[in-house]
């Protein structure tokens, strides 16, 4: 391995982490089980910035408002910098626990969702919808039949969408529609064979770091499945990525250490006895600037 990828704990011990960004010189995760988004500096000091029932996903809108998914009441949460306020309730268009979100230079987010309500109790996922909550709240289902939509990013100055498909096994690519938001031209960014992509993070030269969650890995994959890197996060399950620090060249990597004899990781979240932990290194190359 080289050494430059051979990560260190930063900070850690919840139960679950997941949804990890770079915002204002610091990283910005879901403590999922601990019901709060937190903030870790660069020393590894840990903060709460505001309480959600089960964090997951979380990203900014133009006007800094900071969107949190909570995944087991369906619902989009704002935080304004002092209040949480129900955003949007997504009940009637996620049949599973949601899960990522990206939000656009328009003030439009996108949210994905788990399938079923069953999964956490080993319910196999179902085809369920990508949908779009615009910049007026209103829901659109946007694209269908995406097994289990987990990580996603949007590149190319926002006019593609790439979304990890996780038990689909690979990354999906979607033109977007600069006026509605809509999808289009779906397309196979990356085939990872049997590898089950969670978490992604987009880099300067529109690679991404996707984490592997069963599969316990790391990756630097490209356009057409090409992997010039490979982490091994030492058999922990590698839940979600993101690239930040003062020159967006240090790698943020979640990760997820099950109970002694537990080897399905969604058992130790449902028993709360698993350990999350963020681990850093150094970037091959830095992230992407985000384009608005």
């Amino acid at each position: 391995m080289d050494e430059n990828l051979r990560p260190r704990q930063l900070a850690g011990g919840w139960g679950f982490a997941e949804g990890p960004r770079w915002r204002d010189g610091r990283l910005v995760l879901s403590d999922t089980l601990g019901g709060r988004v937190i903030t870790v500096a660069e020393d590894g000091e840990v903060q709460t910035l505001c309480e959600v029932p089960h964090p997951m996903g979380i990203d900014w809108l133009p006007d800094g408002t900071l969107l949190a998914v909570s995944m087991t009441d369906f619902c989009v949460y704002a935080f304004d910098g002092s209040q949480v306020s129900l955003y949007c309730d997504l009940r009637r268009y996620c049949p599973g626990p949601t899960n990522d979100i990206v939000a656009d230079r328009f003030g439009r987010a996108y949210v994905g969702n788990m399938g079923t309500a069953g999964f956490l109790d080993n319910e196999p996922p179902k085809p369920a919808d990508l949908v779009l909550i615009g910049a007026d709240r209103r829901v659109t289902p946007v694209a269908g039949d995406l097994l289990f939509a987990n990580g996603m990013v949007l590149c190319d100055g926002g006019r593609r969408l790439l979304v990890a498909e996780t038990f689909g096994h690979r990354i999906t690519s979607f033109v977007v529609d600069p006026d509605d938001g809509s999808l289009h031209d779906r397309a196979v960014f990356a085939d990872l064979g049997e590898r089950t992509p969670d978490g992604i993070a987009l880099d300067a030269e529109g690679y991404l770091w996707v984490a592997s969650m069963e599969t316990c890995e790391f990756l630097r994959v490209g356009e057409g499945g090409e992997i010039t890197h490979r982490i091994d996060p030492s058999g922990r399950n590698a839940v979600a990525c993101a690239l930040g620090g003062p020159r967006l060249s240090t790698l943020y990597l979640v990760t997820l250490q099950p109970a002694e004899g537990v080897t399905d990781p969604t058992e130790g979240i449902r028993r709360g006895d698993s350990i999350a932990r963020v681990e850093v290194c150094e970037a091959p190359v830095p992230g992407a600037v985000r384009g608005w």
